[in-house]
């Protein structure tokens, strides 16, 4: 019976037999240990040389690292193992033998490992990685459905762009300038208005030379966008979805976390409200921590969000930024016109924001003023303004950063980990 090493769990003291790479091997003596893996999970083959023939043995001994098998032998219970089970290993035939694999069970240079990504990803802890990143996606489908969002796709070949044009990739749309897209909220705003509730999960782009290890070219933004909801609504929003996705991966990942060596108990903590501070408490808070540099009116970068949330045990809101650091859309904050209805979500363990997200202005006029404040071509926007001609509507939305995400709870570095294949300043290949 042919079943994967997910599967092995329901065949105790059953013969089956599982497709598998090699990823290392041992022996001892009489013995040897085989490290197994197939893309669902990993697992040990124990070949002992009493049960099996000369040549199995001596064959057991001689594989190389990441040869590809069919192996057969019994599933056994084995409470040493994280899976509780391994299989006793019969037979095995070799399908095609590796050799020279490049990455050795030794120390190697990021660089390397990013030069071979597309081998890395067999490793045990990129493995881990990418299952919680399934997870968290499996999650936002699974929360967004249940609170009977439409899933909208918008294009990633834009004309316009709703934060300028500054950082984006330009290209050629045939005789058109087009950019490569940066948000799916324009065009979600406009699906809001025939749907009420929609959410987008797609490629973003930003042309941003930046090096840190919060940033990534190519990133995929999870996006809800809401018509009649105001900015506080929107906020319960993201916690309860942020806390929904912590929850699912701490339940369905406890492997997988503990591949990767993640403490998980901050996650543990992780639930709805989470506390929320003003842009205005903030800046009082950092100088009274020491950043005399931070002034009113300037952005926050990453050693101001991670002091503020260090501050908190849960992800923490910085609401009500200043209008000109924010882009043309938001809606001002009728207590203080200075500043806008917008949060930021900030991950705790230092791994800095990872939702942005507003209540939209929908008065025409004002919108109208916004966009030649910020010199952007209204042309371009008419689409836009049509959403407040024609049955205008209190709209809210947020886009939430997958691979920032991915990182905070897998307590991963660098992003550069939670993406299959990432696209960074210098590095486009493989």
């Amino acid at each position: 019976m042919n079943i994967t090493i997910q599967e092995a769990k329901n065949y105790i003291n059953q013969e089956v037999t599982i497709g598998a790479w090699l990823t290392n091997k041992r022996s001892s003596g009489k013995i040897s240990f085989l490290q197994l893996r197939d893309g669902t999970g990993f697992m040990q083959g124990v070949v002992v040389k009493s049960e099996v023939d000369e040549e199995t043995f001596n064959r057991a001994k001689e594989i190389t690292q990441e040869s590809s098998l069919y192996i057969t032998g019994t599933i056994t219970e084995d409470n040493r193992s994280d899976l509780g089970y391994e299989m006793q290993v019969k037979s095995f035939e070799v399908i095609h033998e590796a050799h020279d694999y490049p990455i050795t069970p030794k120390n190697h240079g990021t660089e390397f490992l990013m030069d071979h990504r597309h081998l890395w990803l067999r490793s045990k802890k990129q493995h881990a990685v990418m299952k919680i990143r399934n997870e968290i996606i499996k999650a936002t489908y699974e929360f967004f459905n249940q609170l009977s969002f439409t899933k909208i796709d918008p294009p990633i070949l834009t004309a316009s762009a709703p934060e300028g044009t500054s950082e984006l990739f330009h290209t050629k749309y045939f005789d058109q300038d087009a950019f490569l897209s940066q948000s799916g909220q324009l065009y979600l705003e406009a699906a809001a208005m025939a749907y009420g509730r929609v959410f987008s999960f797609g490629p973003t782009f930003r042309a941003e030379k930046s090096k840190t290890r919060r940033h990534l070219i190519e990133f995929w933004m999870i996006e809800g966008e809401m018509a009649f909801c105001e900015h506080d609504v929107s906020l319960e929003i993201q916690e309860q979805y942020v806390s929904h996705v912590v929850k699912s991966v701490l339940e369905n990942c406890q492997l997988e976390l503990k591949a990767l060596d993640r403490d998980t108990t901050k996650l543990e903590k992780v639930s709805s409200p989470f506390p929320r501070i003003t842009y205005d408490d903030a800046i009082e808070f950092l100088k009274e921590e020491g950043f005399n540099d931070i002034e009113w009116g300037e952005d926050f970068g990453a050693p101001h969000e991670t002091a503020i949330a260090s501050h908190y045990d849960l992800p923490v809101f910085i609401t009500n930024y200043p209008t000109k650091i924010k882009p043309f859309y938001m809606q001002p904050n009728p207590t203080n016109e200075d500043t806008v209805l917008c949060a930021d979500l900030i991950a705790p363990e230092g791994y800095g924001e990872i939702i942005g997200g507003s209540e939209r202005i929908n008065d025409l006029d004002l919108l109208e003023q916004r966009i030649d404040e910020y010199q952007l071509d209204r042309e371009s926007y008419n689409y836009y303004l049509d959403l407040r001609r024609y049955g205008s509507v209190p709209h809210s939305g947020f886009g939430l950063g997958l691979e920032r995400t991915v990182a905070w709870i897998a307590g991963v570095e660098h992003v550069r980990e939670t993406a299959p294949f990432p696209r960074l300043l210098n590095r486009l290949y493989p």
